[in-house]
């Protein structure tokens, strides 16, 4: 999981250094060429050259897929790596595919760890290893085991409810902070 997540996040660093992805939603190719040779050779009439088609075509493939060229990734692992990114600021690109209405709107975790930063505000550390710094509202004492759920507000904003207590408005931290 941890490697998919870098997979992921190293694609989604990628495209990030063009401004041009802040403005619109970008498209990116959903069959690659080295896969759609192979979708090609399905084509051709003559089960001899269809043949030799694939077996060219499937080696390439393969090689791709051993360099990392390539990465086949399931729609159960795409909402898990979608679900381990909720609440990270990313570019609008179609890196799971099309499904758009696939939008997680909230998350259900446990709290791994919690600890003050500086400014007396609660970190939350998620069983998954996510980190959710509390920005404002009543302090919530949380403590390791507690069940938490974190929801989407309104304007790129999220709340998050830690064992049935009052919503607090919380910002997602990145990794290494």
């Amino acid at each position: 999981m941890r490697h998919q997540l870098r997979i992921a996040a190293s694609a989604v660093l990628a495209f990030t250094a063009a401004p041009a992805f802040a403005d619109k939603p970008v498209e990116v190719a959903t069959q690659p060429p080295v896969f759609r040779a192979v979708i090609d050779c399905k084509a051709l009439p003559d089960p001899q050259a269809r043949l030799a088609c694939y077996d060219r075509t499937v080696g390439a493939l393969a090689n791709a897929a051993e360099t990392r060229d390539v990465l086949v990734v399931d729609r159960a692992t795409a909402r898990s790596t979608k679900r381990s990114l909720f609440g990270m600021a990313l570019p609008r690109i179609k890196l799971f595919g099309d499904n758009d209405d696939e939008e997680i709107e909230q998350i259900e975790s446990s709290i791994a760890s919690a600890y003050d930063a500086k400014d007396g505000l609660s970190v939350f550390v998620l069983a998954d290893g996510a980190r959710w710094k509390q920005t404002e509202g009543r302090y919530t004492f949380p403590k390791a085991g507690q069940p938490i759920v974190i929801r989407r507000a309104a304007l790129g904003s999220f709340f998050a409810k830690v064992d049935n207590q009052a919503a607090v408005r919380v910002i997602r931290l990145p990794q290494g902070q």
